[in-house]
């Protein structure tokens, strides 16, 4: 592990010593259009529902979750509005290596009109491969060399697909979770 992603690592782990927090941040700070119940979260972590009940409670108390009854099932979302937000996304986007994949990547690829993380990032499930989608007329052969230069410093795989407008439009319809990370139009 790079020192750089050792020390993200380890920020955010001072930070928040439970592993549950961690992964309900992920789940929910990195994509705010995530939304997750109890036992959908009970599942994709593979925790008791009473660590992840008391952490969605606490979370919800302090107004950073809102949440909404539907089918007798209790649904948590980000509370976008919360003055923290920005702050814990920006933090969130940091500890994966987001901010080094658009300053070392796509801000030097040349044209890209559009870059979507997707993936399990994007339903906010930790992974060792961030999976990104890029609109775009590309040098694929620079952007191999940025991307293993990124990898080595994030201590994760990037895996990049370049798509067309067909799939394009299958990521604008939400048919796929997705972020969108950047847009030059």
């Amino acid at each position: 592990m790079s020192n750089f992603a050792t020390q993200n690592c380890s920020m955010l782990d001072t930070l928040v010593s439970s592993k549950t927090k961690i992964k309900l941040l992920l789940k929910f700070f990195l994509n705010a259009n995530n939304t997750a119940y109890l036992r959908n979260l009970e599942t994709e972590f593979n925790e008791s529902t009473n660590a992840i009940r008391i952490e969605l409670n606490r979370f919800e108390e302090s107004g950073l979750l809102n949440s909404y009854s539907e089918r007798n099932k209790k649904i948590f979302k980000a509370n976008t509005k919360h003055p923290l937000y920005p702050e814990i996304n920006s933090i969130i986007r940091k500890y994966i290596g987001i901010d080094k994949i658009i300053d070392e990547i796509i801000s030097r690829l040349g044209e890209p009109d559009k870059v979507w993380l997707v993936g399990n990032f994007a339903r906010g499930l930790d992974s060792s491969t961030i999976d990104l989608k890029i609109k775009g007329t590309i040098d694929k052969s620079y952007l191999n060399t940025l991307i293993k230069k990124v990898e080595n410093s994030i201590t994760r795989k990037i895996n990049i697909t370049i798509i067309d407008s067909a799939e394009e439009l299958l990521i604008e319809n939400k048919i796929e979770p997705a972020l969108l990370l950047w847009s030059r139009v």
